[in-house]
């Protein structure tokens, strides 16, 4: 990152891997089509076979969908939320930030949030495509069901209904939604033997002062050079 703030392109070390530091954007394809509707400039905390763990600062500028009337998503009734033409529009990441942890390979994330003055607020597991890598960052798709963990160790679905409005609009088949209901299912038995990423300590994880808050580059949508996975 530059001393203005800005995304600067960093390629993977030559390990291919990123340093602690680097910035890279993570983002969303939309579902069932090619263009990204997420992305989410964030600084890489630790890069290498076993884990990529990145840090989503507050006040981030990210891009989001939202409907073509320049609506919220969420408050769209669910029964049109996925029928109706969407946009995407700028904007930031409001309260506190966010500590994505991803294995290669895994269809999920799991993201940490801290309520303010960093008391630990849970985990939650972001049911998705595996991370696809590519030189200025990684790209998935999100899957609609997620799992929410408490530091009691208790969990819950969340987004059921959306999962099943996304099958019944056509924007993921039955052979797909059952591969992310077993993704769902390893995730909870992960959870039920308090597996990592859950007992590693990142709770008390604390970031870099010194990292600030990267900015959004003007080609965030654009076309990976190459993938890897």
């Amino acid at each position: 990152m530059g001393d203005d703030g800005v995304v600067r392109r960093v390629e993977a070390s030559g390990a291919g891997f990123w340093e602690p530091g680097s910035q890279i954007l993570w983002r969303y394809r939309e579902n069932a089509g090619e263009t990204f509707h997420i992305a989410r400039p964030v600084t890489v905390v630790r890069d290498d076979e076993d884990l990529l763990a990145v840090w989503l600062a507050s006040n981030t500028e990210c891009v989001k969908p939202v409907m073509a009337d320049g609506g919220s998503v969420s408050a769209e009734p669910l029964e049109s939320r996925y029928k109706k033409a969407r946009d995407v529009r700028r904007g930031r990441w409001l309260g506190t930030g966010v500590l994505k942890l991803a294995r290669p390979g895994e269809p999920w994330s799991v993201w940490l949030f801290w309520e303010p003055g960093w008391r630990f607020k849970n985990w939650y597991v972001n049911l998705e495509a595996p991370l696809a890598r590519w030189d200025g960052g990684v790209d998935s798709e999100d899957h609609f069901l997620d799992i929410c963990v408490y530091p009691d160790r208790s969990w819950d679905w969340r987004d059921e209904d959306e999962f099943a409005q996304a099958q019944q609009d056509g924007l993921m088949d039955a052979r797909t939604a059952e591969r992310v209901r077993e993704a769902g299912r390893s995730a909870v038995e992960t959870i039920r033997a308090w597996g990592s990423p859950f007992a590693d300590g990142w709770q008390h994880w604390r970031p870099d002062p010194a990292w600030g808050v990267p900015s959004l580059p003007d080609d965030w949508d654009r076309t990976p050079a190459h993938l890897s996975s």
